[in-house]
Formats: structure tokens, C-alpha cells, sequence
């Protein structure tokens, strides 16, 4: 094991899209999510020593540790590069616009909070974001009031929240997200497209902040 994590030693992890949608989805706690968290909160710099894996992982169990990335890794929640990732934990809500208008295929989309403030925006005029923010904690409420129905007798196991046309295409679309304790809710007009990095340094900002 020792060989095997001195040769990786030298990577930089990197979370896809799908790992860090994948950490912050639920509030429910487990081994995968923790060890997620831990290397979204990691430094760019930081390399996969075994050190630094047993500290994203909170544990001493190197053994656990090291099974539980290779798993990540075996579903597409993270890899190791040669180069790090870029610094973007210490952006500002003043900053996040940018990423926001990314995830979204008209370039409108905010963050609010589990009460519907919204503390950034990128698109919306301010009037109609104070009321979209309101109206993401109250479907992220039914979301919650419903989850066991969705999740056990409809079998659908995602907790993301639409509005659709004829076609099925969304128009608007809540994302409930948990950073940590933090309840926060994504709100992203027309068609969401969160299968990049731009989702990614979201998400490493909000665990920074948050977790």
C-alpha cells in the first residue's frame, strides 16, 4: 500500500463535476462525502501524500482511506493530475456572478440562502432575484416534505426541483445544495449545465466558506 501511495504521491487531486455535485447533494453524512469535502477545502498545492489523505479522509485508517479514493476515483468523482487546480477558494460574492452565469445557457443564476436571501446573482434584475431567492426555500421545503415519497415509492434519487415546457426542458431549476450544516439553494434559469468546472470552483468556494 505504502509503494502504491508514494507513487501517487506526486499527483494533485482534482474533483469532477459529478464529485462535487455528489458532495454537497445531501445533509446525510458519510465516508465518501467527508473525504470529498476534505479535498474540495484542500489547498491547490496540496498533493496526494498519505499525510494529506488521511486528513481530507478524518481518519487513521490509511487502509479505508486509500480504498475509499480509489473508489471516488473508479466512479468519476475525482483524478490526479501532474498540475494543481486553480486558486478560487477565497473569491467573493462579488466574484461569483461570473461563475453563476456559466451554469446556465441564458447566463442567469443565483445562491441564496435556506431562508431565500440571495447573496449572489448573475442575470436576474434585483426585484425579481429577491423573489426567485424567496421562492427556492419554499420548493426546497416541499422538496424536503416529499423526499421520502420521491426517493422511495417514485425511486428517483435526486432532490433537484423544475420547471419545464411541453418538450420537458427546464426553464428554471432548484438545486438544493449542502455545504457542510449550510442549506443553500442554486437556482438556474433555462437549461443548467453544471458538467464543468466552473460548478467545481463554485462548490470549492461554498465548502471553503461553509463546511
Amino acid at each position: 500500500m505504502d509503494s502504491i501511495l508514494s507513487l501517487q504521491s506526486n499527483l494533485y487531486p482534482h474533483v469532477t463535476p459529478a464529485g462535487a455535485y455528489y458532495a454537497v447533494s445531501s445533509n446525510i453524512p458519510s465516508a465518501s462525502r467527508t473525504l470529498l469535502h476534505g479535498l474540495l477545502r484542500a489547498s491547490y498545492n496540496e498533493t496526494a501524500s498519505t499525510e494529506n489523505l488521511l486528513a481530507w479522509a478524518q481518519t487513521d485508517d490509511a487502509d479505508s482511506a486509500l480504498s475509499l479514493l480509489y473508489r471516488l476515483q473508479r466512479l468519476e468523482f475525482l483524478y490526479g493530475d501532474e498540475s494543481p487546480s486553480v486558486k478560487e477558494s477565497s473569491m467573493t460574492d462579488e466574484q461569483l456572478p461570473e461563475l453563476l452565469a456559466q451554469l446556465s445557457s441564458t447566463g442567469r443564476a443565483l445562491l441564496a440562502d435556506g431562508n431565500g436571501l440571495y447573496f449572489a446573482n448573475a442575470g436576474f434584475h434585483h426585484e425579481t432575484a429577491e423573489e426567485v431567492g424567496l421562492m427556492s426555500s419554499e420548493v426546497a421545503a416541499l422538496g424536503e416534505k416529499h423526499q421520502l415519497l420521491v426517493k422511495n415509492n417514485l425511486n428517483i434519487h435526486h432532490n433537484a426541483w423544475g420547471i419545464c415546457d411541453p418538450s420537458g426542458q427546464t426553464e428554471l431549476t432548484f438545486f438544493p445544495l449542502y455545504a457542510g450544516k449550510v442549506k443553500l439553494v442554486l437556482v438556474v434559469a433555462g437549461v443548467p449545465d453544471l458538467n464543468k468546472e466552473a460548478f467545481v470552483s463554485l462548490i470549492k468556494v461554498l465548502c471553503n466558506r461553509y463546511v
